[in-house]
């Protein structure tokens, strides 16, 4: 995978000459917010008027996320985009993240080519200015068609984000933005790539070498299918055993020195789920080169973990398959032995990510033995229909870790719900024929007792489900800083809470 290709980042007290388009704010109560003083003057001179009124007298509006184009008062062009109706200093970081993503595909729309931008709401803050860089880095994302031609030039190339001040905590702010929208970009990438350029086989050689790049800071173990018999992966072998092409498991180390925390991380990598002899209808299948949007979020977290250079201990496993219908498919019924040796019989196909999960879980618990593991995957259609597209869903066996995650994602600026694993669900898992069943047959409850199931294979390790089912691919249209496609869901959390967990 080319690396993701996105404008660089910077930080001023002005705004440049070169200044293609200019993004500020605009709020029922305050105006336009973020103009330079320089940009204010130039309207004066060509209008006779400030460019708060100028931007009403042609409709401008201060509901959320509403683009309006100004006249051009010189030559760059200014695009305003509301922050709602309270005051600007009363905005959220998330709310000014959005604005400044829709800012980006608004100046995005336009006829540039290599062009620089400038984004400013007002907002000097460190953590504001790291969601106005994030949002305005992740809103210009597109991405590169598979063609016979040359791929399109960048329409932007540089973005500068506008502050009164420009001290090294806003510097960082900047240089930390660019590292998580990186990490974003390429899960998003990764997504994207359709399913047959994107298998097991190529998508750990894709982690090989984005991890690569990170120096000398993270180790890569690959397990090929003959690693994979070996180690008694059965979960992992079963799902890809009806494919033509092999399954992996991908293992990333990250150990700086003076870590005092070991976090594990696991991530769901089917990069194609057919729903093997279980198998979904036509359009229940189209989207689902998605499937693997966990294990992508995991391996470019643990990059961003690294180029970041947090004192945390880090494990990740990607368990890469592609499950397919064929003659060497598993079969409802099939009872499979798991990495471990615990025994689990096969309810449904198309509940795959469940159990090569469970292989990389039971590892990572038995054999890392780290202080917290959380896990990530695009596990259950039953997530979406409890929180919808937009939320992911967080389960636990410590409310102490839910707590931890949940404070994480709301500082990235990413929805998750918690919801519970109740006493009863255990119960759903019993088989006569096995030491567990993968699910239930019919009834509610599907994401609730994939994670009942998950819980099984951590041990007294204490673990969070992620379920991305919704977020992680967006079939509609862009918003705000959110691409069509895969949307790169769960990284920004687990890069926060790798940064609050390293103190």
């Amino acid at each position: 995978m080319p690396a993701p290709r996105l404008p660089q980042a910077t930080i001023a007290r002005s705004v440049p000459r070169s200044t293609a388009v200019l993004i500020a704010g605009f709020t029922a109560e305050d105006g336009v917010a973020g103009l330079p003083d320089q940009v204010v003057n130039s309207y004066k001179k060509t209008f006779g008027s400030r460019p708060d009124d100028l931007a009403r007298s042609i409709g401008a509006s201060g509901k959320a996320l509403a683009t309006t184009v100004l006249p051009p008062a010189a030559k760059t062009t200014v695009v305003l985009v509301g922050l709602g109706d309270k005051p600007v200093d009363q905005v959220t970081d998330e709310e000014l993240r959005a604005a400044a993503g829709a800012g980006a595909r608004a100046a995005s729309a336009m006829d540039l080519t290599g062009a620089s931008i400038a984004v400013g709401f007002g907002r000097s803050e460190p953590t504001a200015v790291r969601a106005v860089t994030e949002g305005a880095l992740l809103g210009t994302y597109s991405f590169r068609a598979v063609t016979t031609g040359e791929p399109a030039e960048p329409k932007i190339s540089a973005i500068t984000v506008i502050s009164r001040s420009t001290g090294k905590q806003q510097l960082a702010a900047v240089e930390t933005a660019e590292v998580v929208a990186a990490a974003v970009v390429a899960n998003r990438d990764w997504v994207n790539q359709p399913a047959n350029l994107l298998f097991p086989e190529s998508f750990a050689d894709d982690v090989r070498g984005y991890a690569g790049a990170a120096g000398r800071k993270i180790s890569v173990e690959v397990l090929d299918a003959a690693g994979l018999t070996k180690g008694g992966y059965g979960g992992i072998l079963a799902v890809g055993g009806g494919s033509a092409k092999a399954p992996r498991l991908v293992r990333l180390s990250y150990a700086p020195r003076g870590a005092a925390f070991h976090l594990a991380l696991v991530g769901k990598g089917i990069t194609f789920d057919s729903g093997g002899l279980d198998l979904k209808t036509q359009q229940g299948m189209y989207t689902m080169k998605s499937d693997m949007s966990g294990a992508g979020a995991v391996f470019a977290a643990t990059r961003a973990i690294a180029d970041l250079g947090f004192k945390i201990k880090v494990t990740t496993y990607g368990a890469l398959a592609e499950n397919m219908p064929s003659g060497s498919a598993w079969r409802p019924s099939d009872v499979l032995t798991t990495y471990g040796g615990k025994t689990v019989e096969n309810i449904n196909s198309d509940a795959e990510g469940r159990i090569v999960m469970a292989d990389a879980l039971a590892r990572a618990s038995a054999e890392d033995r780290p202080d917290l593991i959380i896990d990530v995957a695009t596990l259950t259609g039953a997530a979406v229909v409890a929180l919808g597209e937009r939320t992911g869903a967080v389960f636990s066996n410590s409310e102490e870790v839910a707590g931890k995650v949940l404070a994480a994602a709301a500082a990235a600026g990413e929805r998750f719900w918690q919801l519970p694993i109740v006493e009863e669900s255990r119960g759903f898992l019993e088989s006569e024929v096995a030491d567990l069943r993968s699910g239930k047959t019919g009834g509610g409850g599907g994401a609730m007792t994939a994670a009942a199931f998950l819980r099984e294979f951590v041990g007294d390790v204490p673990w969070a489900h992620l379920d991305v089912a919704g977020p992680a691919f967006n079939s509609n249209s862009a918003y705000s800083y959110v691409s069509s496609g895969g949307t790169g869901m769960a990284v920004r959390t687990l890069v926060a809470l790798a940064e609050s967990l390293a103190g």
